[in-house]
């Protein structure tokens, strides 16, 4: 082997790796942002029963129609999370288009504050994406004390645009289910020794 070809080898070698290294790079970069766009596609699609967030503005202009539709709601907490969480009623009748409300109770059962946050879905999944909230407790965390015991509302809609798709039309119950995490970096700090 010549001193020329010994060289153009290493030269291609470092080309590899850097293509390498960028590539790795490249792959890293996606694994970090795959949460928020797997997170923006379920709001911008419904898909797995990802709900939609609408203004009251958008809310105004929907049309109520005469389709009746029940809404069953559902509500858990994460297993060591000492939370009771539950509806205050688990049912709501109304019509596809109308603005319902609807309360949820929460206690933190625990000797400490704790932060929590709701995680959400509908059931069937094809109904995310006509299923809008305009406000819920699930925008926030919450911050119950030890023993304290609040109602927290959420107000939504089916959107009449669900009439129009083959696959979700027929349905007639819903399912709007929670569940409350604690917050990282809300465990009790222990009393000084």
């Amino acid at each position: 082997m010549t001193v020329a070809t010994a060289t153009q080898g290493r030269g291609s070698n470092r080309k590899v790796a850097l293509i390498a290294a960028g590539g790795a790079l490249a792959m890293l970069g996606l694994g970090y942002a795959s949460v928020p766009l797997y997170r923006l596609f379920c709001q911008a699609t419904g898909f797995n029963g990802t709900t939609q967030r609408s203004t009251a503005a958008q809310a105004d202009s929907v049309k109520v129609t005469a389709r009746p539709v029940r809404v069953r709601f559902d509500a858990n907490v994460a297993s060591g999370m000492p939370w009771q969480f539950r509806p205050e009623q688990v049912t709501q009748d109304g019509r596809i288009g109308e603005r319902k409300m609807a309360f949820f109770i929460a206690k933190n059962t625990s000797a400490h504050p704790i932060i929590g946050r709701a995680t959400f879905n509908v059931t069937p999944e094809q109904t995310g994406a006509y299923f809008h909230k305009i406000q819920c407790f699930c925008f926030n965390e919450q911050r119950l004390e030890p023993g304290q015991e609040v109602r927290m509302p959420v107000i939504y809609y089916v959107d009449p645009a669900m009439l129009d798709d083959a696959n979700a039309k027929d349905i007639g119950e819903i399912t709007l289910s929670y569940t409350f995490h604690e917050a990282a970096g809300t465990a009790p700090v222990p009393a000084a020794k």
